[in-house]
């Protein structure tokens, strides 16, 4: 098995950073989409006006996993953009957590999910969010173990395509 490094990505990442954001997604979801649908989320989230305005937004943090000096995953966090209930509570929010299909149930997702959560105690976040499609029962389960509960459904859109989601929220703090 390889060694997996976990490390914040500087500027010479970001290419490879949009591209494994661009492969995760595919890999995952592509097949729900059309190619107009999916095209055009991808250029959205992925191409200059999407993740590269984010990775320059000190709001944001990343992290990466790394194998064989390749890029496997990564994880996003930053500030809330979810359909979260305006109750004064301070959010933020785990906005991705990708790993390539073949490097699944190799121990990369709870290094992440604890960084994702460190930073969040860090910022003295109150609540934390996420959402995640409500066929991914996979996701859901991880989610659930780090005791995010469900407490919202709403539409994410991909280009014309309505998703139906499910918001998760984790109290961080009283």
């Amino acid at each position: 098995m390889s060694n997996i490094i976990f490390r914040t990505p500087g500027d010479t990442d970001l290419p490879a950073l949009c591209q494994l954001g661009r492969d995760t997604f595919i890999e995952t979801f592509g097949h729900l989409y059309s190619a107009a649908d999916l095209n055009h989320f991808l250029e959205t989230v992925f191409g200059p006006d999407g993740l590269p305005v984010e990775f320059a937004d000190p709001a944001y943090a990343f992290r990466i996993a790394e194998a064989d000096g390749r890029m496997v995953a990564y994880c996003k966090v930053g500030p809330p953009y979810l359909p979260a209930p305006e109750d004064g509570r301070s959010k933020c929010e785990l906005r991705q957590l990708y790993i390539l299909k073949a490097w699944h149930g190799r121990g990369i997702a709870q290094p992440m999910m604890d960084w994702a959560l460190a930073w969040a105690h860090a910022g003295g976040w109150q609540d934390m969010y996420l959402s995640v499609w409500s066929e991914n029962h996979r996701a859901q389960t991880v989610y659930a173990k780090y005791g995010f509960e469900k407490v919202g459904e709403f539409d994410f859109m991909v280009g014309d395509h309505a998703d139906h989601e499910f918001l998760y929220r984790k109290a961080l703090r009283p």
